[in-house]
């Protein structure tokens, strides 16, 4: 059955029934707008877009799969403000001979991934449209915290990192040169695993700046030391390569630390604490902050791109 067989309303129907909410959604979808808890009277809010042939690709990936890595997107740039995210709003432009049944997995990815976090779906829009783009808007809580900027680091300051990098860029690589194996990495790239607690827990230890790395670590930091006019150089043997990443490496001829400092979409939190802070657990020292400006690794200009850029596709 496809997307216009059903209609606009009765595909809604058959998405917010498979929704569940949590105890932030005081009124989900159903009326003009819904109605989300706020009980630190501020909202965090953050959005990003999927568009097919650029973001992912049906033959690469499941509805569910995209629905998590969708979610993903957004849940983390909520947590990298030392948030604790509240509620998704989904917008769907989808081609009329789509298959409900795509769109309704796509719902059940975003809904898991957001339960892993206490948030829910509270609604969103559907548009006709020849490519298949989801627009997410997420909410977040900061419990009464100051957010965490770009723009409070200090020299001093040691950067630090939560979650992996490399593994959904290995990933990208391997399905990009026609393969499915290893399923390990192909797997990163399809539903990246995000250390969203280690956000708010970053926050509460008094890290002064901290960034979701969607688009590459160096890059990443870039916007770090821009916003905060540092220089932070990073310290390539602060990451190991896992085996499966080593040896896919030399089967495909490319550099491992290529994917490790200038791969995204793993979504790893990156922060600056002060040099006498003691890290939460699950951040890991990977460089230090200076007076200066750029991002330098072990002291050194990185040779070749930093990072995904959307129009130049590479820094």
């Amino acid at each position: 059955m496809t997307v216009a067989g059903v209609g606009e309303f009765g595909l809604i129907d058959r998405v917010t029934a498979r929704l569940t909410y949590g105890e932030s959604v005081l009124l989900g979808p159903g009326d003009d707008a819904a109605m989300v808890a706020a009980p630190d009277r501020r909202v965090v809010a953050s959005t990003d877009v999927l568009v097919e042939g650029r973001h992912f690709r049906r033959d690469w990936s499941g509805a569910r799969d995209v629905g998590h890595r969708a979610a993903a997107a957004n849940l983390a740039d909520i947590a990298a403000m030392g948030a604790t995210p509240t509620a998704l709003l989904v917008a769907l432009c989808m081609p009329a001979e789509l298959d409900t049944a795509w769109a309704e997995e796509l719902a059940d990815g975003l809904g898991a991934e957001a339960a892993l976090v206490g948030a829910s779906v509270v609604g969103g829009d559907m548009s006709a449209s020849p490519t298949l783009t989801i627009a997410v808007t997420a909410l977040g809580d900061l419990a009464g915290r100051p957010p965490v900027v770009r723009s409070g680091a200090r020299p001093g300051d040691v950067v630090a990192l939560a979650g992996r990098t490399g593994w959904a860029a290995a990933g990208y690589t391997v399905l990009s040169r026609g393969f499915r194996t290893p399923r390990l990495l192909v797997e990163a790239f399809r539903r990246p695993e995000v250390p969203y607690p280690a956000g708010p827990e970053a926050a509460r230890a008094g890290a002064t700046a901290m960034i979701d790395v969607s688009d590459g670590l160096l890059a990443d930091l870039g916007h770090v030391a821009r916003a905060s006019g540092v220089a932070i150089d990073v310290t390539r043997e602060a990451f190991e390569v896992p085996r499966q990443m080593r040896d896919a490496a030399q089967a495909l001829g490319v550099d491992p630390y290529s994917w490790i400092l200038a791969g995204g979409d793993d979504h790893a939190l990156a922060a600056t604490f002060p040099g006498t802070a003691t890290l939460p657990s699950g951040w890991r020292p990977v460089g230090r902050v200076a007076e200066g400006a750029g991002v330098t690794v072990d002291g050194r200009a990185y040779e070749g791109p930093a990072g995904w850029d959307h129009f130049r596709r590479a820094e």
